[in-house]
């Protein structure tokens, strides 16, 4: 089961977005046309070279089968149109009423619901798959291994978690967002060392790794994707 304090709504139909290319077990820094950021610019959107392939799309593999996905910071929904428009069953989460009421303007076919990572009542071994998509980053340095620990409780057995945020080794205030949306957070920037050590403390198994460098309109930032073990 999964509880959330808040609402879940139903949520135009969204134009199709493809990758279209090869699966790899990893990943190396490549674009590709899918941006799963937050409707916007920024790292959301990546893939691989020759012999990869977006992570959304290889963790949709990952995870094929296995029963519910649940996106965690789906903002206006993109990857979680993505996900289902994939044959997966899967919903999304976001503290911000501003993104689920886009998110199921854009998608109505999708579930949504209002709700912080921190406020998740999460059933053990009830999802095929999680997701923090960029969404993570704004988490403390004290709650990130607690939230990733009811994530790893929460999969199944075979199960997988993917994750993208910012590389760094300072955390940065956060005045305006892509787009010139003026906000006030911080961003809590992970060595992907650190990053994948507290994965493994929360009981998961990394099994892939992509490493983006800096570009325009961000720093350098890491995907990882996790399995629990049988």
């Amino acid at each position: 089961m999964v509880a959330v304090r808040g609402v879940e709504r139903q949520g135009q139909p969204h134009a199709r977005l493809s990758c279209g290319l090869p699966f790899g077990r990893h990943w190396a820094s490549l674009r590709c046309p899918f941006d799963a950021d937050k409707g916007g610019r920024g790292p959301g959107g990546v893939g691989a070279p020759g012999g990869g392939r977006c992570p959304p799309d290889t963790f949709a593999d990952a995870v094929s089968g296995l029963g519910r996905v649940l996106d965690v910071g789906c903002g206006p929904g993109t990857v979680t149109a993505y996900l289902a428009e994939r044959g997966l069953d899967v919903s999304g989460v976001d503290l911000s009423p501003h993104m689920i009421e886009n998110a199921c303007r854009l998608h109505p076919q999708c579930r949504f619901g209002v709700a912080p990572a921190t406020d998740l009542v999460l059933g053990e071994a009830s999802f095929g798959g999680v997701l923090g998509w960029w969404s993570l980053f704004h988490l403390p340095r004290d709650v990130l291994p607690q939230v990733l620990s009811l994530f790893a409780g929460a999969l199944k057995p075979g199960g997988h978690f993917i994750t993208g945020t910012h590389v760094g080794d300072e955390d940065a205030a956060r005045t305006e967002a892509y787009g010139g949306v003026p906000v006030r957070w911080t961003t809590y920037k992970w060595r992907p060392e650190q990053l994948v050590d507290l994965i493994e403390q929360a009981g998961l198994r990394p099994v892939a790794e992509l490493r983006l460098p800096a570009e325009e309109y961000s720093g350098p930032s890491v995907v990882v994707m996790a399995r629990r073990p049988d």
